[in-house]
């Protein structure tokens, strides 16, 4: 399976953030909490370029609480602020706010330093598709927020979404690349529903998960699908949770198709609990 991103089509991407970039002060990358490797670009402390950056890890309400708390553990040793968040939560979003204000205080207090006039800091959210860029830029802005284009000082074209009082959004998310080269961080995006169904081989996807279920989520293997032994290989454990689940042909057999359905829909519903994909890179925590 391959993400079909093209050279052609990254360096036109790549091009369009760099502008954008241009005009913020700090960027907030956007990640999936169940899968914060498999979600990230790249690329992206080269475009960031040195700016400050503030990782959002989005959809924690479906990741495990004990594996989100490793991550935010493991980012904060690397110096980036980071924090959990569910769209819809209005405690996430003050708590993010006073983020972004913390990141954009060094900014400000240079501003000053320098007697330069003050004005709004200005924030950029950046992420691969459909990790809920749009969704959060909805949520921080609210019904009432105002947009404003083309003001003085602001750059010509771009729309600014004003969150709170000295602080503004470009009402543009930056949409960057998957890493469309690691094999399993394709199959992992494509279980969380990132990438589109007529992409992806349903049959490869759902091996992955039931692998990773296995090696790091046994338990839940057992309590929904009966499953003793999750040491098995992948197909073995899908018979085991269609036949659980009554996905049944004529004469008994198993009728896989449905029940890789049937497991995909559990997993991105939250049917299966609250579940983390990808772990910790090893040797990599300091």
């Amino acid at each position: 399976m391959l993400i079909q991103w093209f050279p052609g089509h990254m360096t036109k991407t790549k091009r369009m953030i760099e502008e954008h970039l241009k005009a913020v002060d700090v960027v907030a990358e956007l990640l999936d909490a169940r899968i914060p490797v498999s979600s990230a670009n790249p690329m992206v402390e080269e475009l960031v370029s040195g700016k400050p950056r503030i990782i959002i890890l989005n959809k924690a309400d479906l990741a495990n609480p004990r594996a989100t708390d490793q991550w935010i553990s493991y980012y904060e040793k690397k110096g980036i602020p980071v924090l959990p968040m569910s769209v819809g939560n209005s405690k996430n979003k003050k708590k993010l706010l006073q983020v972004i204000r913390d990141t954009a205080e060094p900014i400000l207090a240079k501003w000053k330093r320098r007697g330069m006039k003050s004005r709004s800091v200005r924030l950029m959210i950046l992420g691969i598709p459909n990790v809920g860029k749009s969704s959060l830029i909805n949520f921080l802005a609210g019904t009432a927020a105002t947009r404003t284009a083309n003001t003085p000082g602001q750059t010509r074209g771009k729309q600014w979404v004003r969150l709170s009082e000295g602080l503004d959004l470009l009402d543009t998310p930056g949409v960057l690349w998957p890493k469309f080269d690691d094999q399993t961080a394709a199959l992992r995006l494509a279980a969380t529903g990132a990438i589109a169904g007529d992409v992806f081989n349903a049959s490869e996807v759902v091996a992955e998960l039931m692998s990773s279920l296995g090696k790091t989520s046994p338990e839940i293997l057992k309590e929904q699908y009966n499953i003793e032994n999750p040491d098995q290989d992948p197909q073995v454990l899908l018979e085991q949770a269609g036949r659980r689940r009554g996905c049944l042909l004529p004469g008994g057999n198993i009728d896989f198709d449905r029940a890789e359905m049937v497991v995909l829909r559990d997993f991105r519903n939250g049917k299966l609990g609250r579940i983390t994909l990808d772990p910790i890179p090893e040797g990599k925590d300091e």
